[in-house]
């Protein structure tokens, strides 16, 4: 018997470790990290997109812009070129959600703040009213970081076409002029390649926090 056993043993040791090699193999399998979603248009609800992009269902990029910060510094796609970014909505005399949705964009500047690969955009639905001092007052009563965070102001036609064509985030008003516009709470993440991978509430702490994760797997997929 004893003898049988030693006959076998090599084989036994060969066989336990092909085994463990195809449960680790399995076990990766099941466990690969999903990537993130790319919203197009016509997955988002109606009310948030322009009628003529009801239909597009891939493809969908945030269109070039030229847009003056808080510094008074022109801001356009190329300081956004290989970047992540969270971009909103907002206005500086907004007081019901905005002051949240800023706190949340805050705390996103300072858990990122050694981060170069990821930077913030923030696009005022108000640019009548908020001009670049108004911009620099509100950003030196945040706390704003300007090599990290932009806020941004200009021609609001521009600002309402990329709001409701790219990054899909405002409701029209329709009883004001044809470019008037209600912001949401969505904070929206953008890829490298802009192109949007999530929505956010940004005013709920755990969004907030999923939104902190999934940057981190976005970084991890320019990784692979």
């Amino acid at each position: 018997m004893l003898s049988f056993f030693k006959a076998y043993k090599n084989f036994a040791i060969v066989f336990a470790i092909i085994s463990i090699i195809i449960i680790s193999i399995i076990y990766n399998i099941l466990n690969v990290e999903k990537p993130l979603p790319i919203y197009q248009p016509a997955q988002v609800e109606q009310e948030l997109v322009d009628s003529t992009l009801f239909d597009v269902r891939k493809y969908h990029k945030i269109a070039d812009f030229s847009l003056i910060n808080q510094n008074g510094k022109t801001i356009t796609q190329n300081d956004y070129k290989d970047k992540i970014y969270v971009a909103d909505f907002f206005f500086t005399t907004c007081q019901t959600i905005c002051p949240i949705m800023t706190d949340h964009m805050v705390k996103i500047q300072n858990e990122t703040l050694n981060d170069d690969e990821v930077m913030l955009l923030s696009h005022t639905v108000t640019p009548e009213i908020d001009s670049v001092p108004q911009l620099k007052k509100y950003t030196l009563k945040k706390g704003v970081i300007d090599n990290k965070w932009n806020l941004v102001t200009g021609d609001k036609k521009q600002i309402y076409d990329l709001a409701r064509k790219s990054y899909l985030a405002v409701k029209t008003v329709g009883d004001g002029d044809e470019f008037d516009m209600i912001h949401t709470e969505n904070f929206m993440l953008i890829d490298k390649k802009k192109q949007i991978r999530g929505f956010y509430d940004g005013t709920d702490p755990e969004a907030i926090k999923q939104l902190l994760k999934d940057i981190e797997v976005l970084k991890r997929e320019y990784k692979k």
